[in-house]
């Protein structure tokens, strides 16, 4: 998953976490709520694809430890978990 993802979609999700007010259109949601991060809703408006896909790309990437997920009044919430990000980045370096 990591050594190839889907055509760059999931290295671009990562890359646009990095700044979401760059990439993102303001939330929906009542002021404050971008602290949590960016919903599947906005995800998916970016790739241009239905809201499931977004949601697979990433559960994958919560999954191995890349987001940090947060639900607050029924949403789901994802950003970037740098620590982890980091770790990851330093096992390619050693030639993983």
């Amino acid at each position: 998953m990591l050594r190839r993802p889907v055509d760059g979609t999931r290295l671009d999700i990562l890359e646009w976490l990095k700044d979401p007010a760059a990439h993102f259109p303001p939330p929906r949601a009542p002021a404050g709520f971008a602290a949590h991060g960016v919903d599947a809703d906005a995800v998916a408006a970016r790739l241009g694809v239905p809201r499931r896909v977004a949601e697979t790309h990433l559960a994958l990437l919560a999954a191995v430890g890349l987001l940090r997920v947060s639900r607050v009044r029924g949403r789901t919430y994802y950003r970037r978990d740098e620590v982890r990000i980091a770790e990851v980045a330093r096992m390619f370096e050693k030639g993983w």
